[in-house]
């Protein structure tokens, strides 16, 4: 195992202090921290502290030692996921994934939003109470709510969303809100929200967004999504057509390797309507949240239909126990927490909180003692999508 330097991405729209304080690092920070990647993603590659090389050039000069034969069948001599820890201070914006077929042929032909032929599930699990909007409310109740606003100029759109199929319903509403883009519409619904916040979670979230985004249709759409409040170790899971948006909060997040993001608004970043109607699954999601499997004391999994990535979660210290990690092939392990021993057999690694560690495919599972909290992606094996290990 080798420990990894791994890189801060600063967007504008994160936290001045979470990350600085997850490292032991001064806060709050100049600059707004949003995210520190790990991983081999090409824009900001983590690098390995012993050899300096950053694991992009790691995996090309040996990509079967460190991946695996059958991992680089399966997804070429590249690691398939990105690990990191996102911290939210403002919301993100409106966006969504293509699937894999859809990323390939697009990217085949060219298409300007696609910057590479892979798919970009994601999972985010919260470390701190995480604000978020994940996929589609029924259509009628979003219509019930709208409705209630008595704002002419929302007809269209609440017509749209009672006809009586959902997933017409929601694609019309969609289309209608971003292709006719009215700022006044957007004026008037926040208007008529703003005395009506407590009422319910979507009146007051038009009115929050509106503030950082004043006129741009998103606000609207994201009021026929789901509000989710996810208390830490809570998790959403969003495939391929999600149509979703973090709004704030700190979490570990795993996802396929990938930049093709498709946006809806709350942005000022191109919005390309056609595509993203083209992707979007108007699928009514009942449940998002995604709550953690107990496999063992101190052991827990975080289920994903996916064949991408596997993510764990460890608590040791609670006895003198070591707990064992499920899984092979390449491995990255974040100790969130505290302080940790990862023993892989050959030569282990001591990890504070915000270090991480890079395992290759041929080291065995790995052990985890001492103090505090981990997180591990890897990948499942070429037989079998168990996210459970």
């Amino acid at each position: 195992m080798e420990l990894l330097e791994s890189p801060i991405r600063r967007y504008a729209w994160g936290s001045r202090t979470a990350i600085a304080t997850l490292q032991g690092r001064p806060a709050p920070t100049a600059d707004p921290e949003a995210e520190l990647w790990m991983g081999a993603h090409p824009a900001s590659p983590s690098r390995l502290s012993v050899s300096g090389s950053s694991l992009v050039d790691a995996i090309a000069a040996d990509p079967v030692a460190l991946l695996g034969e059958s991992r680089v069948e399966r997804f070429g001599p590249r690691l398939p996921f990105l690990l990191k820890v996102l911290a939210a201070a403002q919301p993100l914006s409106l966006q969504a994934h293509p699937d894999l077929r859809q990323a390939r042929e697009r990217f085949a032909a060219g298409h300007a939003s696609y910057v590479d032929a892979w798919h970009k599930p994601e999972m985010l699990v919260a470390v701190t109470d995480f604000d978020a909007l994940c996929g589609f409310r029924d259509p009628a109740e979003t219509a019930r709510d709208l409705s209630a606003l008595a704002v002419p100029r929302l007809k269209s759109t609440i017509d749209a969303l009672r006809r009586p199929d959902p997933a017409e319903a929601l694609h019309d509403a969609v289309r209608g809100l971003l292709t006719h883009p009215d700022a006044e519409l957007v004026d008037d619904v926040v208007a008529a929200c703003r005395p009506r916040i407590r009422e319910h979670s979507s009146y007051a979230l038009a009115v929050e967004l509106a503030q950082q985004y004043p006129g741009d249709a998103g606000v609207i759409v994201a009021m026929l999504l789901n509000r989710v409040r996810l208390r830490p170790t809570e998790a959403v899971w969003m495939p391929a057509g999600n149509l979703h948006a973090y709004l704030k909060g700190v979490g570990v997040e795993i996802m396929a390797t990938s930049d093709n993001v498709l946006r809806g608004g709350l942005t000022s970043k191109h919005v390309d309507v056609d595509e993203l109607l083209r992707v979007l699954r108007f699928e009514v999601l009942t449940d998002p949240v995604t709550r953690p499997v107990e496999l063992a004391p101190g052991l827990t999994a975080y289920p994903a239909p996916i064949q991408d990535f596997v993510l764990h979660r460890a608590v040791v210290g609670a006895d003198a126990s070591a707990v064992r990690l499920p899984g092979g092939g390449p491995r990255i392990v974040l100790c969130l927490s505290g302080s940790v021993r990862v023993d892989d057999g050959v030569v282990p690694v001591t990890l504070a909180s915000g270090q991480a560690a890079f395992a290759p495919d041929a080291r065995p599972a790995l052990s985890v003692s001492g103090h505090g909290e981990v997180y591990q992606a890897s990948t499942p094996s070429a037989q079998a999508v168990d996210p459970l290990g």
